[in-house]
């Protein structure tokens, strides 16, 4: 699904990522972990073909990355909105759509159909015609998600869905994210900045540190001596609680 090789990306003069390489199989979930600034959202951007990396290889479902790739569905991160927004939850689904271009879209019937079946993919139905505005933050990320999965994507890019979520509401993403996967077969890429909530779903984490990165399963990634070599600097990973925590590395 994705192949990146010796893959190096420069912004603005500046070394963003060095050579990195990893593989992304059909169905896989992975998390995407790492300090701000690191390279994790620069990341999708070079997946979703709005940016072009300085060097190395890169292939996105067997090609070369590109704009507006409907096999690719990808969900921002989120912003709550304000609570006078009048949007309706199903319009805001919708301009996953026809919200990009001018002129006649979808017939109605047709287009009812696919966002009430993206709308139930995500168990958002129950407040489709709710002002978007006046739901929790949890429900707003569902609705990005549905969204994203319009077009029955073979890839899922998920950018920061977790954020400024509480527990439940993180517990219910993560269900839910997880249930799209496994269910569909959708290999997912989903960045965060707390591996915890996602410890017993995930197949692979990506740890990506001062422009380096390294993939493996949590056991195999999160520990002491790959962190300490990634930040250059002493860093120790605690096992405590059914939980890790990580200590010393820059917040």
């Amino acid at each position: 699904m994705v192949e990146l090789e010796h893959v190096n990306i420069q912004l603005g003069g500046r070394d963003i990522l060095e050579d990195i390489n990893f593989t992304v199989t059909e169905g896989e979930f992975i998390v995407m972990l790492g300090p701000n600034g690191a390279g994790k959202s620069t990341l999708l951007k070079l997946l979703l073909g709005l940016i072009n990396p300085s060097s190395g290889l890169v292939r996105v479902l067997g090609k070369t990355p590109r704009r507006g790739n409907q096999a690719i569905g990808y969900a921002p991160q989120h912003r709550t909105l304000e609570a006078d927004v009048a949007l309706r939850a199903r319009d805001l689904v919708g301009f996953g759509l026809d919200g990009h271009r001018w002129g006649i879209g979808w017939p109605d019937p047709q287009r009812q159909r696919i966002v009430d079946q993206a709308l139930a993919e995500v168990d958002a139905l129950a407040f489709a015609d709710a002002p978007v505005g006046q739901l929790s933050g949890g429900e707003q990320q569902r609705l990005l998600i549905a969204q994203a999965l319009l077009a029955n994507p073979r890839l899922l890019l998920l950018d920061e869905p977790l954020a400024n979520l509480d527990l439940n509401h993180q517990r219910e993403i993560v269900d839910l994210v997880t249930r799209v996967c496994r269910g569909h077969n959708i290999a997912v890429m989903l960045v965060t900045h707390d591996i915890n909530p996602l410890l017993q779903v995930v197949d692979r984490v990506i740890y990506m540190a001062h422009g380096h990165s390294t993939i493996g399963t949590p056991e195999e990634v999160i520990t002491s001596s790959t962190l300490t070599r990634l930040y250059g600097s002493p860093v120790e990973v605690i096992h405590a609680l059914d939980r890790l925590f990580v200590v010393g590395a820059e917040t």
